[in-house]
C-alpha cells in the first residue's frame, strides 16, 4: 500500500537522520568465526574493500559502539556478522533482515567478496570516477577500472569485464601484472611484477602479494610476495607465506571439504572449494604446502617436512608450543618491516589468548 511505503520510507529517515548509534553486538556469531575473532571484533573483518564497521560508518555517519558497556541506550542493535550495502542498510536499520547477507562461519569472507567488492564500489563511485588514462597498461572494460589518483600501476593487463577493478590510495601495481575483477586492492598495498590475480580477490590494505591469487582475501599487513597459489583462502593480519608457499583448494575426488574451527570437533562443510585460513601474525616456511580445508591458529610459525595437519591450534613452533616472549619479539620484529611496533593492547590481548588454551 502507498501508505506503508511512506510511513517505511519516513521511518528509515528518521533512522538514518536521529539515531546515530549503532551498537554492533559480536556476542552470537563470534565463536564462529575463529581465528579471526580471537583477535578483533567480529566487526573489524574486512569483506570487500572495507571491514564490516568501516561500511556502517561510511553508509551512515553513526557512532559505532562495539562495547553494550559504553553505549548509550538508544542504540540499535545490530548483530556485527551482517553486512550492511548500500540498497538495504536502511531496511537493517529497521529492523528487515530479508536481505541480509552474514559472514557467518570464517570462509564466508571470500564466499561473500564478489558480492562485497560491487557494493562497496557502488558507495564508493559518486566520489570515485573511473580510470580516465589508459597510460601504458592494457585495460578491458575501463569504465569499471576504479584507481585513485596516488596509485600507481604500468605495463599492466587489467580486465574488469567480468566484475570491477579498484585500486587504492598509495597502491602500486608493477609492471607485467594480471588482474582480473572484481579485485580490490586497498591502500598502500603492493602487486608484485608478474603476478595473477582472479577474481574475487581482496589485497588488503598495506599487503605485499605475488604469485597467483583466486578468490581470496588478505585481510591487511600481510606478505605473499612470491610464486605459489593461493585459492578459496582467507590471511589474516601480519602475516607471511615464504616463497613457493601454495594451497590446495579442491580434492582429487571433487567432494566437499571440511574446515575444523575447533580441535577434536567434527568438521563443517564448507562446499567444494575451500582452501586455507590463517589467523593473524602466523608464518610458514618457503615451499610449505597446504591440504585443502587448512585452518592455521594465531601466532604460528609453521615448518615441517610434508602435508601439514588440516587444524592446527595457537602460539605452535612447528610442533611445540610458541614461548609466549619469544611470539612476542617475533611479531615486533615482523611489525618493524612495515614501520610498526607491537604494541601493549596486543601484548595484553595475545597473552589472555595464549593462557586460555
Amino acid at each position: 500500500m502507498p501508505g506503508d511505503f511512506f510511513c517505511s520510507f519516513f521511518r528509515a529517515l528518521f533512522v538514518y537522520f536521529y539515531s546515530m548509534n549503532i551498537f554492533l553486538d559480536e556476542s552470537l556469531c563470534k565463536g564462529n568465526l575463529v581465528p579471526f575473532s580471537y583477535t578483533r571484533h567480529v566487526s573489524d573483518i574486512r569483506v570487500g574493500i572495507f571491514t564490516i564497521k568501516e561500511k556502517w560508518e561510511k553508509l551512515t555517519s553513526a557512532h559505532i559502539y562495539l562495547d553494550e558497556k559504553v553505549a548509550p541506550g538508544n542504540c540499535i542493535r545490530m548483530d556485527a556478522h551482517i553486512i550492511p550495502s548500500k540498497n538495504n542498510f536502511t531496511q537493517l536499520l529497521e529492523g528487515n533482515y530479508s536481505t541480509a547477507k552474514r559472514v557467518q562461519y570464517p570462509w564466508d569472507i571470500y564466499l561473500l567478496n564478489d558480492w562485497a567488492i560491487r557494493n562497496d564500489l557502488e558507495m564508493l563511485q559518486p566520489f570515485l570516477p573511473a580510470i580516465s588514462s589508459l597510460g601504458t597498461n592494457q585495460i578491458i572494460n575501463p569504465g569499471n577500472v576504479y584507481a585513485d589518483q596516488t596509485a600507481r600501476l604500468n605495463f599492466s593487463m587489467i580486465n574488469a569485464s567480468a566484475g570491477p577493478v579498484y585500486i587504492g590510495k598509495n597502491a602500486e601495481v608493477m609492471e607485467g601484472s594480471m588482474l582480473r575483477g572484481p579485485l580490490a586492492i586497498c591502500d598502500n598495498a603492493v602487486v608484485k611484477m608478474g603476478a595473477k590475480i582472479y577474481g574475487a580477490t581482496t589485497i588488503g590494505p598495506n599487503c605485499v602479494v605475488g604469485g597467483e591469487i583466486k578468490n581470496t582475501v588478505l585481510l591487511a599487513n600481510s606478505n605473499k610476495a612470491h610464486d605459489g597459489y593461493l585459492g578459496d583462502t582467507v590471511i589474516g593480519e601480519w602475516c607471511n607465506l615464504g616463497a613457493g608457499t601454495s594451497n590446495s583448494n579442491v580434492k582429487n575426488t571433487a567432494s566437499a571439504v571440511k574446515f575444523f574451527l575447533h580441535d577434536n570437533e567434527e568438521g563443517i562443510d564448507a562446499g567444494s572449494k575451500a582452501g586455507l585460513l590463517m589467523g593473524d601474525y602466523s608464518r610458514c616456511a618457503i615451499n610449505t604446502t597446504f591440504n585443502t580445508g587448512t585452518t592455521v591458529g594465531v601466532c604460528c610459525n609453521i615448518f615441517g617436512p610434508g602435508m601439514l595437519p588440516k587444524f592446527t591450534g595457537n602460539f605452535l613452533w612447528g610442533k611445540e608450543r610458541y614461548i609466549f616472549e619469544k611470539a612476542i619479539k617475533d611479531i615486533d620484529n615482523w611489525k618493524k618491516f612495515k614501520g610498526s611496533r607491537v604494541t601493549e593492547y596486543e601484548i595484553a590481548s595475545l597473552k589472555k589468548l595464549y593462557h586460555h588454551q
